[in-house]
């Protein structure tokens, strides 16, 4: 008899449990750590897939999966890109752009319904009108009104744009494990995560895990990574740990659309989400800020970021 999920599995859900980022002191026990769970979860798994938002954290993750993959005779796996219909076009089009660069198999998810239905931001919909399914999604969160404002950045627009979205793609690709930039230091909600993390209730979501490579890592190690390896071996001729203060900080020939980092951060974006409810930190590049003494997400909006346990509980990130 052929091994159904999770038993053909050997991997230790409570590793990372308990520690922070302080228990990889150096940069190279972070990058070696990644490296040490994606080459685990690649052996293990046999249908995984990597959650790529085109973010810092995601993209950070996307590389690490390449490489190993790519030292160990894997095949790099598909990659995960959620529309919610309101994304910065910066952002789709750094996507697009870098999904050919490194011929990656991508796979949108996006909540169908609402697709076709032309759905955009604000556009105020019926409840009864909707389908069964969203009805009983919108049940189970409790929602009681007679309508619904479409609105990525509030707990049930999140949820049926991207958690919605993402089960029906886990279900339709049967991916067992997603690997997800998470990061310990993001929110509090996300401080208990394990490297390999149990979604394993098929009341709530298709069963699968989720695989945590980067929880060690904090912002500022994470734009060091970016500066002394992502950037450097992606970019020919780009000197590794050369952090550019500018777009015109950059070596001759080189502009930052050549660089696998999305154009928002160049603009004093920290953290990148809806275009409506996202907003610059500061003027100066994301690595430039002072990452220490200010809050990473304080330019998203906080309707989802105050409510990000319950949002995990029903399989979002």
């Amino acid at each position: 008899m052929t091994e159904q999920f999770p038993d053909y599995l050997d991997v230790d859900y409570d590793a990372g449990r308990s520690q922070t980022a302080a228990d990889y002191p150096s940069l190279a026990d972070k990058v070696e750590k990644a490296a040490a769970i994606t080459a685990q979860a690649l052996d293990q798994y046999k249908n995984p897939a990597v959650m790529w938002t085109g973010g810092k954290d995601s993209t950070l993750v996307l590389y690490v999966v390449m490489e190993v993959a790519r030292e160990n005779g894997h095949e790099v796996p598909p990659v995960v890109f959620i529309d919610h219909f309101e994304h910065f076009p910066e952002v789709t089009d750094f996507v697009d752009r870098w999904v050919d660069e490194w011929d990656l198999e991508l796979v949108v998810a996006r909540n169908e319904e609402f697709a076709r239905l032309g759905a955009e931001p604000g556009d105020e919909f019926s409840v009864s009108e909707l389908s069964e399914a969203t009805q009983k999604e919108l049940t189970r969160l409790e929602y009681d009104e007679e309508t619904l404002v479409l609105d990525a950045d509030t707990f049930v627009g999140n949820h049926l744009l991207k958690t919605v979205a993402l089960n029906e793609t886990l279900t339709e690709y049967g991916f067992d494990g997603i690997f997800s930039g998470v990061r310990w230091d993001e929110q509090e909600s996300r401080a208990e995560e394990t490297f390999f993390s149990p979604r394993h209730d098929s009341e709530k979501y298709p069963p699968h895990d989720r695989l945590h490579t980067i929880l060690q890592f904090d912002e500022g190690d994470v734009w060091d990574a970016f500066w002394q390896f992502v950037v450097p071996d992606t970019v020919e001729g780009y000197p590794a740990g050369h952090v550019p203060e500018s777009r015109e900080d950059l070596p001759e020939g080189l502009t930052a659309e050549d660089l696998p980092v999305s154009p928002k951060y160049f603009e004093g974006f920290r953290s990148l989400g809806t275009e409506s409810g996202s907003a610059k930190s500061d003027e100066r590049p994301a690595w430039m800020q002072d990452l220490d003494g200010t809050t990473e997400r304080e330019g998203r909006a906080q309707d989802k970021e105050n409510i990000m346990g319950r949002l995990r509980d029903l399989g979002y990130m």
